[in-house]
């Protein structure tokens, strides 16, 4: 037989596009068009949308300037002579196809303004009726039409300023193009559905294989039989001669893939938190709608933040949604407020994303899932797998590892291990994408590309447009029905996420396992791009910290007001800007432009809950005498963590003077600090230990630019050729010294570029640290600014902070996965130690960093510590942190990871001063510095109960005594929701006064204490 394969194939694309699609809808007619847009380029509530006076559009208008919201009025007869034909309105608002979620779309209102589905790209159908129609009915609907602007174009990542309402422009973005009835062909549909299956198929089998040709001649015959001429009426003829092959059943060894409905919705992006309350409820309102149509779906969605917005703001699709949650349709997945980044947020905030997200899918759906779903987050903290297990979970998905540029992960289903030892059962969906659309080469690519076959065979696959959102079509539904037992295809079967999982640990209860992070070889940059959202976040982390303490202490000691409302309401401001597209950076100006003052408000509440707090416990200042309140875990000016007493005299004195070759030095009883004449710091001498700090012929606190320009995903990416080129600041304007009480300081101003930046370079008193006070009034573009320390220690891996402990990393390069590793995270500390002697760098609100070696001529080893300070990307915010900047880091030379931990609680909780006339004893104090308090509250339930978490800082095992000075009735351990364990071997024993734990390393405890 002659190879006529690319012919048949051939004919079968062109009969598809220009026959077959086209008669899907046979016949049609105009629908009437009347216009609205609302003012001031933002929603309106339905009723001033449904009731606003129209004005008469047409066809091929342009509508729609960016971030506007038209409303439109369709209205129609179907003809009398449709009776007894399906009949959808087609409605087509300039769409393109490849872009759904990232463009315009609709919500489609009933004239009494009930939420019908929305319409995208993907999703243009309005139903007329659910069956045959009688003919003559009377049709009307009104559109929210949403003209989001194209951010991310076929030439994606150039800079524009569509991406915030001021400089977007008033140039329509849209043009109406198909607004009419029609009738709906359902056999033609279905044949469409047959042959781009068995299309898609044929070209993912081998070519030399039986099955790829009884296909391709199946499809021969069922061209043969469709007249081109009359499609509709030869339909089901063709669909005739394809019964067969799409009948054969798949083979007893085919993968099976759980197809999960979902829609991944970025809870800001590309556009405003603003818009994805409303793309919340487009997506949801398609969803209920397939559901009660599709027996065999299954949706599932994240994010309870989400679902809180579709209560608020669409209660009627919310009815809806809860429904189909009751009869296991729709699947709350994941448990957490939103789809966090894990790298950045704290401790306390990453355990709350939990508490929070679980606490609410309880109250409203009385459910709770054992996953963690995170299927777009930019790489996986070390510290996470104890904090899902600690929440009540067991299980993570994610996909976005495959995206790592450099290593392929070697695992789709395995256990990941944290730094505590947690285990947790992940499992990375082969399909490689959370957008999958059931299309033929990503069923085929999810069966090869599972690396653990022969010991598994399931996989899940995310199913349905994301991002912008839209979710599972009625066509891929139809997809997946043909694929659930089809010769040469995996099979294909809606399942919950927790029905997968069961499935998949039953059948590979031993997988391999994964210690460590789970670092994503990508989007490294977005630990450093937008620094005033990072610092926002830190600092309101830090504050809430405050909050809960002193207000717990001083509901305890004074009878204050505990403010749970007030509290729950800023937790949930501050875990929605943990999402992974805005802590990150890496959303349009519109939504960092608004973080701010949101940042700013959280923090003015939050300092006023800690200052009337405070002053209840430290009552009358008239004849009082001034006090500090410590919220760090840790003693320190002589005042105990958690609790206030008098300010004391600062420990020691400090000196300073010229130094020869000019500059300064600065000096305590513990550290001395040469500044020369470029303010670059020439030597950091520990006297305690007597060595140096910085390595010979290098200065520290060494400002270095580079140009930064990846290769794609600006605000996302930096590419290690950035490191190529490098400019270090060494021309000062001024240094200068200044003195006061207990501390000396180096000023510091440079000019560079457009640029100028101001450094104090601060000794204290008593204290073995050189704190850096640093002011950036940055005006770069395409540059990154890093702050460099090369340090004298011999040193092949160094520390960094994560959630409740810390993680080492290699400082050496043998391998690509090493290599890869060329920005990392941190929380408070970075720490370098050879054996004896050790390094922090400390800081109150970075996250990126690197860390390199080097062997100079001496033989001595160069570690050289660089945080990173600034980026100026132009995508998607052209001015990415462009203004002035202030932040604040320290180097503590002689420091042991116990110091490093101290010193970072300490630069990110500075104490506070009051006036008043009574001390505050701490409720809790813990005997073990080992041992470090991450939170005291009273419990989420309002009950008064205090709940207090601690956790082992240094990797080692700890015993420490708890003394309470407060009245309980009982102590229990409890999960992070605060829900006894029936197991809880880290407490040992309790009994009044004292309870005793015991930590294996990095583990965490939540203890709860009844009060009376």
């Amino acid at each position: 037989m002659h190879d006529d394969r690319a012919v048949l194939e051939g004919r079968l694309k062109r009969v598809l596009d220009e026959r077959i699609r086209p008669a899907v809808y046979p016949r049609s007619a105009p629908l009437a068009i009347e216009a609205w847009t609302a003012p001031g380029r933002e929603p309106v509530p339905v009723s001033e949308g449904l009731a606003a006076p129209h004005g008469p559009a047409t066809v091929g208008d342009a509508w729609g300037a960016p971030w506007d919201t038209t409303w439109f009025k369709v209205t129609g007869t179907v003809p009398a002579d449709w009776a007894g034909r399906e009949v959808e309105a087609v409605i087509d608002l300039g769409f393109d196809e490849r872009m759904p979620g990232f463009q315009c779309e609709a919500l489609v209102y009933t004239p009494e303004g009930s939420p019908l589905k929305a319409i995208n790209p993907r999703n243009q159908w309005v139903r007329v009726a659910e069956g045959p129609v009688a003919g003559g009915e009377r049709v009307e609907w009104h559109l929210e039409a949403a003209s989001n602007p194209v951010i991310l174009d076929v030439e994606p990542f150039r800079p524009t300023g569509l991406g915030d309402r001021h400089t977007a422009g008033d140039e329509p973005q849209y043009r109406l193009t198909r607004v009419e009835l029609a009738v709906f062909d359902r056999t033609v549909w279905e044949l469409v559905i047959d042959l781009e299956v068995l299309g898609e198929l044929m070209a993912e089998l081998p070519v030399d294989g039986a099955r790829r040709w009884e296909l391709l001649r199946a499809v021969e015959r069922c061209l043969d039989a469709l007249d081109l001429q009359a499609v509709n009426e030869t339909a089901g003829a063709a669909r005739a001669e394809l019964a067969g092959v799409l009948s054969a059943p798949a083979d007893a060894s085919a993968h099976r893939i759980s197809a999960v409905g979902h829609a991944h919705i970025d809870s800001a992006w590309l556009w405003p938190l603003r818009e994805t309350v409303r793309k919340v409820a487009r997506t949801t309102s398609n969803m209920t709608s397939l559901l009660e149509g599709e027996p065999d779906f299954v949706f599932a969605m994240s994010q309870a933040q989400q679902y809180a917005w579709l209560k608020e703001h669409r209660p009627e699709v919310y009815a809806k949604v809860k429904k189909a949650v009751a009869e296991g349709r729709f699947v709350p997945a994941g448990g957490m407020w939103v789809e966090s980044d894990t790298n950045m947020p704290g401790s306390e905030a990453m355990a709350r994303q939990f508490t929070h997200g679980k606490r609410f899918f309880l109250e409203e759906f009385g459910i709770e899932n054992d996953e963690a779903w995170l299927p777009d987050t930019f790489g996986f903290a070390a510290g996470l797998p104890q904090i899902i297990k600690a929440a009540g979970s067991k299980r993570l998905l994610t996909q976005k590892i495959s995206w790592s540029q450099v290593n392929t992960f070697p695992h789709h289903t395995f256990q990941w291990e944290g730094i505590d030892g947690t285990r947790i059962f992940t499992h990375f969906p082969p399909v490689d994408t959370y957008n999958c659309s059931v299309d033929g080469r990503e069923i085929a690519h999810a069966a090869r590309n599972f690396k653990d076959k022969g010991a598994a065979r399931h996989s899940l696959a995310p199913t349905g447009w994301g991002d912008g959102g839209g979710g599972t079509t009625r066509e891929m539904i139809a997809k997946a029905r043909r694929l659930r037992d089809l010769e040469g295809s995996a099979q294909v079967v809606w399942e919950s996420p927790a029905a997968f999982f069961d499935k998949a640990q039953a059948e590979y209860p031993d997988p391999p396992v994964w210690v460590g992070e789970l670092y994503l070889e990508l989007h490294r940059a977005t630990l450093t791009s937008q620094a005033k959202t990072k610092q926002g976040n830190r600092r309101s982390e830090s504050l809430l910290r405050e909050a809960e303490l002193w207000a717990a202490t001083a509901a305890v000691r004074a009878g204050f007001p505990y403010p749970y409302r007030e509290l729950d309401r800023i937790w949930k401001t501050v875990l929605l800007h943990q999402f992974h597209d805005i802590l990150p950076g890496s959303s349009i100006a519109w939504v960092h432009r608004e973080a701010e003052p949101t940042y700013a408000a959280v923090a003015q509440e939050l300092t006023g809950i800690v200052a009337a707090a405070q002053r209840a416990l430290a009552g009358d200042p008239a004849g009082g005498r001034e006090l500090v309140f410590n919220a760090s875990p840790h003693a320190r000016a002589g005042v105990l963590a958690g609790g206030s007493a008098p300010l004391g005299v600062p420990v020691g004195q400090v000196s300073a003077g010229p130094r020869e070759g000019g500059g300064f030095t600065l000096e305590n009883s513990r550290l001395r600090v040469e500044v020369d004449a470029r303010g670059l710091v020439v030597s950091a001498y520990d006297l305690v230990a007597g060595r140096e700090s910085v390595a010979p012929g290098h200065a520290a606190n060494l400002l270095q630019i580079h140009p930064d320009f990846p290769n794609m995903w600006d605000a996302w990416d930096v590419d290690s050729f950035y490191r190529n080129t490098v400019t270090d600041l060494t021309e000062a304007d001024s240094v200068t010294l200044t003195e006061e009480a207990g501390a000396a300081t180096v000023t510091v101003v440079r000019s560079f570029g457009s640029s100028r930046v101001v450094q104090r370079l601060t000794v204290r008193a008593g204290l073995g640290r050189l704190d850096i006070d640093t002011e950036v009034d940055w005006h770069e573009t395409e540059k990154f600014l890093k702050a460099a320390f090369p340090l004298d220690v011999h040193a092949d891996r160094y520390a960094s902070e994560t959630q409740f402990g810390h993680l080492f990393r290699p400082t050496h390069t043998n391998t690509s996965w090493e290599a890869a590793k060329f920005e990392a995270c941190h929380h408070r500390f970075l720490h370098v130690a050879e054996p004896g002697w050790g390094a922090a760098i400390v800081n109150d609100s970075m996250y990126g960093h690197d860390v390199t070696r080097d062997v100079r001529a001496d033989g001595g080893t160069t570690t050289t510590v660089r945080l990173s300070l600034l980026r100026a990307p132009r995508f998607p915010d052209p001015e990415t942190d462009q203004g002035l900047h202030r932040f604040g880091y320290a180097l503590v030379p002689g420091a042991s990871i116990g110091d490093a931990v101290r010193e970072g609680f300490a630069i990110n909780l500075p104490e506070r001063r009051l006036t008043g006339s009574r001390e505050t004893a701490p409720l809790v104090r813990v005997d073990n510095e080992k041992v470090a308090v991450s939170a005291v509250k009273l419990a989420d339930d309002g009950s008064g109960d205090l709940v207090v978490r601690l956790y082992e800082t240094t990797g080692g095992r700890a015993a420490a005594r708890l003394a309470l000075d407060f009245d309980h009735a009982g102590v229990s351990a409890t999960d992070l929701l605060e829900r006894p364990l029936a197991e809880a071997p880290a407490l040992v024993a309790a009994s009044g006064a004292l309870a005793d734990v015991r930590l294996g390393p990095f583990e965490l405890v939540t203890l709860r204490f009844s009060r009376p």
